[in-house]
């Protein structure tokens, strides 16, 4: 027997398809499904460990008539998204598009369309990049395993959750067939967010290879996260510098930002990005509140870029298909910070590498693209502001990026015993002209 080739990992390649990805930063997730209608979250069926008859009457009823994909497109647009990703398929099982695999799909609701396509067609007339989400789990299909699974609806009765009959290769040919519907049918892909593995359920068990195989002759320049692997929690097999086939271009911790960024095993910048929710839950939860003010979710997405990583900020529309007013206002807030401030996340990435060594001020945060350090200040010194790591002489330009204003280098007598400090004049007012993040744009000359 011929022994297999060992995988060849591609840095050149790998760098090409992430180029868009490392330079956008900013992305809106879309959780939305039949479990907007329930609206206790997309997880209700494993939380409730709901069985399958009762369920199904939300598909039987699912008509979200006010959804215009449009827009959702214009909301991400307005916030200064660059990519977004939708869930064609969730845990539940039920497909947001047109699949021939299965008549669980939004095709025969009541609703009667490919909300897929309607996705894909409108984000991509506002020059928004597409992605779609695929949980490679499946609480719908009768193969897959639900008595002693840790999270299957089934999982605590012997009885209707028996997984004698159950055979969970016919659920893998189903599950891939539905991957290679994805990549055939709908054009090209930017990105391909797969959803989850854990305890035995990873890698190969999911015929991993076979499946990216076939993803990269179908779709050669789509991006894929690291969850063939792993979860939210652990890095993958790109992380220990021993990639497999599968091995994802990016991780994905949920709900947290990684403390210092991440690095692989030889120290070298891993691509991330942050998912986070606007509230507590990712689909339609209608007695959730707990809603993330517009500037702390700004502040968040500058710590995302300056360690290096994007942010996926999202949003679960409700069963009429409206995205939540809440959201919405909480994205036109950040939108508008965006608009006035957005070169200092695009394109950017962390001050480290660059031709100074300047660390994390106490007032703020710093992102840089090239030469040009962009101080995120979210708070006023008393006095001047002082630059630590930035030598006055190597000071070509600064402005303030909000409207272009010019800022002086201070000359005020204050800081007389700091010589080797610069210092930025940013006028008598103790307010910052945007109290959530003033961005000032040092830009440096060559030594």
């Amino acid at each position: 027997m011929e022994e297999m080739l060992a995988y060849q990992f591609d840095r050149e390649r790998y760098n090409r398809r992430m180029k868009w990805y490392l330079h956008d930063r900013f992305g809106m997730f879309i959780h939305f499904g039949i479990y907007s209608i329930p609206a206790r979250g997309e997880w209700l069926r494993s939380t409730e460990e709901m069985p399958e008859e009762l369920y199904l009457p939300y598909f039987e009823e699912f008509n979200p008539y006010a959804l215009d994909a449009r827009a959702w497109a214009r909301a991400a647009k307005r916030a200064g998204m660059r990519y977004a990703v939708l869930t064609s398929k969730h845990h539940d099982g039920f497909c947001l598009f047109d699949t021939k695999t299965t008549d669980f799909k939004s095709t025969n609701t009541p609703y009667g369309r490919d909300i897929v396509a309607d996705f894909l067609d409108a984000f991509r007339a506002e020059g928004i990049r597409v992605g779609l989400y695929y949980s490679v789990i499946d609480w719908h299909h009768p193969d897959f395993p639900q008595y002693g699974d840790r999270q299957a609806p089934l999982r605590n009765d012997p009885v209707a959750g028996s997984n004698e009959h159950r055979v969970f290769d016919r659920y893998l040919d189903y599950m891939h067939e539905q991957v290679r519907e994805i990549c055939t049918n709908y054009g090209k892909l930017d990105l391909l967010w797969f959803d989850f593995s854990y305890d035995d359920m990873r890698g190969e068990k999911w015929r991993a290879t076979e499946l990216m195989n076939m993803v990269r002759e179908l779709q050669p320049d789509v991006i894929t996260n690291n969850r063939l692997e792993v979860s939210g929690e652990g890095f993958g097999s790109l992380a220990q510098c021993d990639p497999t086939p599968y091995h994802g271009d990016f991780v994905t911790p949920e709900r947290i930002i990684p403390p210092n960024g991440l690095f692989d095993v030889e120290g070298n910048p891993l691509a991330w990005e942050a998912c986070i929710t606007m509230n507590d839950n990712w689909g339609y939860f209608s007695h959730d509140t707990n809603f993330k003010p517009a500037p702390m979710l700004i502040h968040k997405l500058v710590e995302c870029v300056s360690k290096g990583g994007n942010l996926i900020l999202n949003v679960g529309p409700d069963a009429t298909g409206r995205i939540p007013d809440q959201s919405l206002a909480i994205l036109d807030e950040i939108g508008r910070w965006m608009e006035r401030n957005s070169a200092s996340i695009y394109g950017c990435g962390p001050a480290a590498g660059g031709p100074l060594e300047v660390e994390r001020p106490e007032y703020g945060r710093i992102t840089r693209n090239g030469d040009t350090y962009y101080f995120h200040l979210y708070e006023n010194a008393l006095g001047p502001m002082p630059l630590l790591g930035v030598p006055k002489e190597r000071i070509a330009s600064m402005r303030l990026l909000r409207d272009g204003t010019e800022v002086q280098l201070s000359n005020s007598w204050t800081h007389s015993d700091y010589p080797n400090i610069a210092f930025a004049d940013l006028g008598p007012s103790p307010v910052l002209p945007d109290p959530v993040d003033t961005v000032l744009a040092v830009k440096i000359k060559e030594a």
